[in-house]
């Protein structure tokens, strides 16, 4: 995949960014999937290192759904997703946003207006993750973080051929890369946290302060 005008992409190989079903992603997405993606011990994972980061403030959730997996609600909580009925079922979200991260990575949001951003089991569906990256650090206040988690489950025909073609230990690899090529950011962390069950990555860092 090349994008116009930015580099980052240009030493990936051919067709990495691209995905077995490159149809709208509205339409695969127009049916509401009430469903958990990943096991209670995985979730209970997902909701501990939130909540040791401090998602509690004001926090974006990216690529979001009917839960947020978020052992307390936010002073605000702004839930972006692809599905209206999803989103409008998650009991912690204060605002709905519907938007398609891979048509607009332009988050639809003034700089600075975040005090964390996460983005659950879904990491691996963005065509453009560098623009996305680059605009959640726009929106983030300084030392704020933004969290990838994930687990090796995924809608095959929408995740990105490189990640298919990749194991666990590289998909932490590639989001940190994410992270290390795109504006504003201090050094990724990288963690397995344990669990019974579906495991569960983690790969996050903080806005630079500067």
């Amino acid at each position: 995949m090349t994008v116009p005008g930015d580099d980052r992409y240009s030493d990936f190989p051919d067709g990495f960014f691209t995905r077995l079903d490159e149809d709208d992603d509205g339409r695969f997405y127009v049916q509401p999937r009430l469903v958990q993606h990943i096991d209670s011990g995985a979730i209970a994972a997902v909701r501990d290192l939130y909540d040791e980061l401090g998602l509690y403030g004001e926090v974006l959730d990216l690529c979001s759904s009917w839960v947020s997996h978020l052992a307390r609600t936010p002073q605000r909580l702004v839930a972006l997703g692809m599905n209206a009925d999803e989103l409008d079922r998650n009991p912690q979200a204060q605002e709905r946003v519907v938007h398609d991260l891979n048509r607009e990575p332009i988050l639809p949001f003034p700089d600075a207006c975040f005090d964390g951003a996460m983005c659950t089991v879904s990491v691996d569906y963005l065509v453009r993750p560098f623009e996305v990256f680059d605009e959640v650090s726009r929106v983030l206040r300084p030392g704020a973080p933004f969290v990838c988690t994930f687990s090796n489950r995924c809608f095959p025909t929408k995740a990105i051929r490189g990640w298919l073609a990749t194991d666990d230990e590289l998909h932490t690899r590639l989001v940190a890369e994410y992270f290390r090529r795109s504006d504003g950011w201090d050094q990724p962390r990288i963690d397995q946290r344990p669990t019974p069950g579906d495991p569960l990555y983690a790969v996050w860092a903080h806005r630079l302060k500067q």
